[in-house]
Formats: structure tokens, sequence, C-alpha cells
């Protein structure tokens, strides 16, 4: 493992792209491993994403560190790994005997100003995207976020962020999607659709995965537009159609269940169908949390709620919660994560949960109460309350 050691301290600095660990050994207890460079409060440190089942576990480590952790995971768990940076590109593969291999292949190439801006961590250094610039996908060229030569469109760069952000929370959950027959997913309120078509381009054409995914959305407008497309694509199996959450009816199986902005309750409705039907996945990112902030009260915290603003976020924050803690207590993993950054929108939590392959429930999570304590009454729990 010497080798292997002076390898990982060469190449593990800001040239990183990314590292991943795979060919367990025991894929019930950890399946692959995901490096890559990231910046915390300037500081620059390497984010591990272990994969354990359906969970996805992070954690924030300095280079020192690292590499002493991916020497622990290669003589005991894993027998393949790849790196690759801007310098080079290394596989490493470890034999039943224990003999390390070591192809590398170095990188030599002429960077012009921009180029080497862009490599610069402290100046917007260039990322490693799930979707790789240079390539003319056809849907962002039609959408106006790629030249037809495949370069991002200046005005469309943070659009081009938020779609690899959301491909990325997609990758994390790929273990939980059956690859061995149709998958069904529903993605209500979808809009312009810019990550319906992302979410099929990267599952189907990408992975490979036989899916059938529906948009549905209330503007005519938007409907036949986002057709038009799907089928100008080329992608047969993403239809468009117009509809209210509350009221739809389309489907009697759904896999994965997306929300992304649904006004108000119909993030509630839309959660509740992806109950009722058992769905592997849920996203969700909620918008407008109307409801709780026209009934939240508390005589405890009224020196607090007697301010608009606080009053807006604060329910905001405890209607997601609420969604969180009934989605776990319906047999999902859930998490809160940050979609995109807060500069962009402040709407920008996204609910992920994963169904846990026992289905068990999680016994009561004491959300009842706190939403009890400040008088609120969702729609999310009328619904899951009624089912009972």
């Amino acid at each position: 493992m010497e080798e292997l050691q002076q390898i990982l301290k060469e190449f593990i600095n800001e040239n990183l792209y990314q590292i991943i660990l795979s060919n367990s050994k025991d894929t019930a207890l950890l399946q692959k491993i995901k490096i890559r460079p990231v910046l915390v409060k300037d500081e620059l440190l390497f984010q591990i994403s272990r994969f354990e089942g359906t969970k996805v576990f992070h954690e924030n480590l300095c280079d020192t560190d690292l590499v002493e952790k991916i020497l622990f995971y290669m003589g005991e768990i894993f027998k393949q790994l790849e790196l690759e940076s801007s310098k080079a590109k290394i596989t490493v593969l470890i034999s039943k005997n224990g003999k390390c291999t070591i192809k590398k292949k170095l990188i030599i190439q002429e960077q012009d100003n921009e180029t080497k801006q862009l490599a610069s961590f402290s100046h917007n250094r260039k990322k490693k995207y799930v979707l790789e610039e240079g390539t003319p996908i056809s849907f962002l060229v039609e959408l106006g976020v790629l030249t037809k030569e495949g370069k991002v469109i200046n005005a469309k760069y943070d659009k081009w962020k938020q779609i690899n952000r959301y491909l990325e929370f997609i990758e994390d959950i790929l273990p939980s999607l059956p690859k061995d027959r149709i998958l069904k997913i529903i993605d209500f309120g979808c809009g312009k659709s810019y990550l319906t078509f992302a979410m099929y381009y990267y599952l189907k054409e990408i992975n490979g995965y036989q899916i059938e995914i529906t948009g549905l959305d209330l503007k005519d407008d938007v409907i036949r537009t986002c057709n038009d497309l799907a089928e100008k694509c080329g992608f047969d199996h993403l239809h468009f159609l117009k509809g209210d959450i509350a009221a739809f009816q389309g489907e009697e199986a759904v896999d994965m269940v997306v929300t992304l902005h649904a006004c108000d309750t119909a993030t509630d409705y839309a959660i509740y169908k992806a109950i009722n039907w058992n769905a592997k996945v849920v996203f969700s990112v909620p918008c407008c949390q109307h409801e709780v902030n026209r009934q939240i009260k508390s005589h405890e915290l009224q020196p607090v709620l007697k301010y608009g603003l606080i009053k807006e976020r604060l329910s905001a924050l405890l209607t997601d919660a609420i969604r969180a803690n009934l989605l776990e207590e319906s047999g999902y993993d859930t998490q809160i994560l940050e979609f995109i950054d807060m500069e962009h929108t402040p709407k920008n939590i996204l609910i992920r949960a994963v169904k846990r392959e026992t289905n068990k429930k999680t016994a009561d999570t004491g959300i009842a109460d706190t939403a009890s304590f400040f008088s609120v009454n969702t729609t999310l729990q009328k619904l899951l309350e009624s089912k009972d």
C-alpha cells in the first residue's frame, strides 16, 4: 500500500475532481464511496459519501485524514479505486491475494487564462458536474441552457448548477431503484420541466433504467410545449398531462414521486399520494407554506411571532419539519437537504425520502405534540388521520 499512499498524497489537493471506491467485499455493509472536494468557510476539505443500503452518510475530512481513511477502506473493504483530477486519471485494483495494481494516465494540456481562473478554488474552480459541459445535450440546447456546441450560456449558469445538483440527489438514491422492470415516476407541478427532462435523460439515457415519467401541470401552454420538446428529443417515455395534484387518479402504483415548488398544500397531497402508492422515493421542494402561517400561534412565542417575516419563515420551517416527520412515521428514511445556495432563492429546502426495505414505520416521532403546541393541523396530518 506504500505506492498507493504516495499516489494519494500527490493527487488529493485542489486539482481533484472525484474519487470512487467500488467493488466492495461486503455490499450489505457498504456498497461504494464517492469523494469530492468542498470548500467550507474558505477551507479545502474532502466530502466522503458512504452508500450503505438505501442510506447515504456524509463526512468532511482534511487531506491527511482522507488518505488514512482511503488506505483503510482499500485494505479492508474495497477492491477498486478510480481517481480523476485535472492532472491525471488513476485506477487502483486490489487482487484476491492483496496485490495492488496501479494504472496512471497523466493529463497534459495547455490552459487558457479563463480555464486557469476556473481551476482555482478561490475563483470559481471548475466543478466536476454530473452532466459534462462540452456535450450538446438536446433538451438543454432546446431550453437555452447550452449552445449547440455544448457550452453553458452565461445567463443560464445558475440553472446549469441547479440541474446538476438535482442529479446528484438522484444519483444518491439509485441503489433504491430496481433495474429489472419499468419504473413509474410522477412529477407533480412540473412547470417548464428543466429538471423533469434532466431526470429522464440521467435515468434512461445515462444509466439505462426502464422508465415512464408523467409530468403534471395546470397550464395548457406549458403541457403543450413540454410534450413538443419530449417528442423532438426522442424521449418516448416522457409525457405531460394537464391536471390537479389533489384530483390526480392516473396510476395505481408509482415508484418515485417528485414535487418541486408545488404551492402550499399541493405538496401535502403529493406526499400523501406517494405514501399511498408506497413509492420507493419522494423528492419534494416545498413552496408557499401559507396554511401554517394562517394557523400558527403560541402564547410563549408571541414575542417572536408578532414579526411578520419571522412568522413566515418559522411557518415554512415548521411545515417542512412536520412533513419530514410524517414521512418517517410512514416508513421512510427522510432527510432535509439544501437544494441550491440561499443566494439564489430562499426556497432552498429539499425533502428526500427513501422507503425502508423492511417497510417498518417509525414509532411516534412526537411531531403531533409539536404541531399542537403551535396550534397547527396541516393538510397532510388530516389526510393521514383520515387514512387511519
